[in-house]
Parts: C-alpha cells; sequence; structure tokens
C-alpha cells in the first residue's frame, strides 16, 4: 500500500463518518503558527516570504489551515472536515516532506462523545489499513491538569512555565533558576510582561527589539528573543514546595483509564482540591469510549504525558505501532477548545480532531 492508497482509503471512512474532505492552501502565514504553536516550530519550518515582504511558510500541519477556513465559511456552527496530503516539517532523520491524513470535529457541544468519535474513527482507520498487531493508545488530560495548577493558585506567569515544562517533556527539575544574576541587567523589562498574557508579552517585547532597530541577535529572530523573555518573567515566580509535591503526585498517575480516575478522585480527596467538573468529563468521556466497543482497559493513561503543541485544552491521545523501536506516534490528536479564538473566533469554540503520519504507517509490513 501506498501512502496515496491509504489517503484514499482513510478519505473514503472520514466522509462516510460525516467529514467532508477539504484541502487548505499550502502557502500559510508562519506567524500563526509561531504564536499558537510556539517559537520551537519556527526552527522546523520552511519559511518564505510573499512580494510584500509578509512571511509564509510552507503547511507545517493542517489543523491550523482547516480552523481559519472553518472560520471563513462556517463561522461557530459545527461542522466536520476530513484532508489528506503533504505536510512540510523539519524532523531528524526523516523527510522534511511527509503525507498526513487526518479529520477534525469542530463545534460539537457533546465533548465527551466527539473525543470518543475521534478517537474510535483513527483506530478503525488504522483497521482500514490492515495495521497489524494491536496499536498501543496514550491518553492524557491537559483539562485535567489545567485544573489541578489553577486549583493549587499558581500565579499565570509561574502557571504557563510549569505547563510548558510538563509538554515539552522536560519536567518539574527544569524549574530550577539557571539565569542567576542575567537577569539584573533587564528587570524593567522582565517586570513589565510579568504576569502578561503570552501573545501580548510577545508582541511588547518585538516592539521594542523594532523601536531598538534589532531584527536578530545571534542568529535567533525577534521572535525568539521574545520567547527567551518570557521565559526569564516567569521564572521570577516561584513554585511553592508544596504545590510541587501534589504536581509530582498528579504527573506518577498512570494505569487504565478507570484506574486512574480513582487515583485522581483519591488525591482530589486527599489534597482538597476541586477537580469535580474535570474528573466527571474524564468518565464519561470513558464511557462514550466503552459505548462505541473500544477496549478502555487496553488504553494506557498517563498524568504525564503531553503532545508538545500549546494549543491543546483537554483530551490528548497518541496512538503507536508496537513494532516500531523509536516510540514515534502514527496517530496523534486532542482536544483544542481555544484555538479558533485566537485565531478570531469571538468565543472559545469546541474542537478536537487528530492526524495520521503515513510514512510511518506504510513503510512497517502489513
Amino acid at each position: 500500500m501506498t501512502e496515496t492508497d491509504a489517503i484514499v482509503a482513510l478519505i473514503t471512512l472520514f466522509e462516510r463518518e460525516g467529514y467532508a474532505r477539504v484541502e487548505p492552501a499550502v502557502l500559510q502565514p508562519a506567524d500563526v503558527f509561531v504564536d499558537l504553536s510556539g517559537e520551537d516550530i519556527r526552527r522546523r519550518m520552511f519559511v518564505t516570504q510573499d512580494a510584500s515582504g509578509a512571511e509564509l511558510c510552507l503547511r507545517p500541519e493542517y489543523t491550523i489551515p482547516v480552523c481559519l477556513q472553518h472560520l471563513h465559511t462556517h463561522g461557530a456552527e459545527p461542522a466536520g472536515y476530513s484532508y489528506g496530503g503533504p505536510v512540510f516539517r523539519m524532523r531528524p532523520g526523516e523527510s522534511g516532506e511527509f503525507m498526513q491524513a487526518g479529520l477534525e470535529s469542530i463545534g460539537r457541544p457533546d465533548a465527551s462523545a466527539a473525543d470518543a468519535e475521534i478517537l474510535g474513527v483513527a483506530l478503525e482507520g488504522l483497521e482500514h489499513l490492515g495495521l497489524t498487531p494491536s496499536p498501543t493508545v496514550k491518553l492524557g488530560d491537559m483539562g485535567l491538569l489545567n485544573a489541578l495548577i489553577e486549583a493549587l493558585g499558581i500565579p499565570p506567569a509561574a502557571r504557563r512555565r510549569v505547563i510548558r515544562a510538563i509538554v515539552s517533556g522536560q519536567g518539574l527539575d527544569s524549574l530550577t533558576d539557571t539565569e542567576g544574576q542575567s537577569q539584573i541587567g533587564h528587570a524593567g523589562l522582565l517586570a513589565a510582561i510579568e504576569g502578561q498574557a503570552p501573545h501580548a508579552a510577545k508582541a511588547f517585547v518585538e516592539d521594542i527589539l523594532s523601536i531598538a532597530g534589532i531584527a536578530r541577535v545571534g542568529g535567533r529572530s525577534a521572535g525568539e528573543i521574545a520567547e527567551r523573555f518570557l521565559a526569564r518573567a516567569a521564572n521570577r515566580t516561584g513554585l511553592p514546595d508544596e504545590s510541587r509535591m501534589v504536581i509530582e503526585r498528579y504527573l506518577a498517575i498512570s494505569g487504565d483509564p478507570d484506574q486512574a480516575a480513582l487515583a485522581i478522585g483519591d488525591l482530589a480527596q486527599a489534597t482538597g482540591l476541586d477537580l469535580n467538573a474535570p474528573l466527571r468529563a474524564f468518565e464519561e468521556r470513558t464511557g462514550f469510549m466503552a459505548a462505541r466497543g473500544l477496549d478502555v482497559e487496553r488504553f494506557s493513561f498517563s498524568a504525564a504525558f503531553a503532545r508538545n503543541l500549546d494549543y491543546y485544552t483537554g483530551f490528548i491521545f497518541e496512538v503507536q505501532d508496537p513494532r516500531r523501536t523509536d516510540g514515534k506516534p502514527i496517530v496523534g490528536g486532542g482536544r483544542y477548545d481555544g484555538l479558533l479564538q485566537h485565531l478570531g473566533a469571538k468565543a472559545p469554540i469546541a474542537a478536537v480532531g487528530c492526524s495520521f503520519w503515513l510514512d510511518r504507517i506504510v513503510e512497517m509490513p502489513r
């Protein structure tokens, strides 16, 4: 089976399930991806300029372009989309141009059912492609993590830094202040941006650099310099030892979804933290998965599991082929309820989706 064959098979399934095929433009505005996915993605994008000097990039993924197209054609109305085609992103040891297929569910109010459907259709898609043996399914929940950190009363700047440390895979040990005295010379700027929303703080730093006539320093762009200042500002706000211990206890929770729900409930009761709403959503989603015939006991939940994209807000998952030795996923996705508002919607719009790495799927023997 070729990657093109795989796209045809998957799109047939997705359209049957109500996800209409779309094909966003290959050239996309670069700043959108940097603003919403972090400066890390800039180093992996293929960037160019149009005739007016505006920075463009070859489409590094489909989710953001599909969301932009949805806002233009449907606004806040619910719709489901499927796609299949090339994306362009630098990957160590792999081609920078590769084929992806996927689906996005936007605007559905029944979030738990939509989450279960996306995972269910993804696994059915792998069956259509003849994947054997059974894939490994990893689950996480950024909604629970965010609710825990908010319940602990951690200040916004430190909260963002904790989330970034976990999402990047560096862990809480990376929160130790290694900047030392280097912050003293920039104390005024750091104080000015501390506690601001990331987009506002980044824009402020970029404006300061622009006024000073600075475009690049040591090979870093203004956006990358702004990210470093944001990290330093967050570093000025410590994480209390008691909060760190609670977060570490949470991150140690793992098991199948039912086991994890019990452990999270026990932690909430022991610490007196209100996690009722996200825990109910977690348990409801597990129920919808079981109702779809998914064997949830075979799924592995880890509180420490995160996907290295800043826009996820709830349920996340990855599917792996157990024959692969590199640990790279063949399918990955999750819920991103805040993304469309960042892209221009007047209010948050519920959304969840996933993507298939077709090159990793077809290279394995059927």
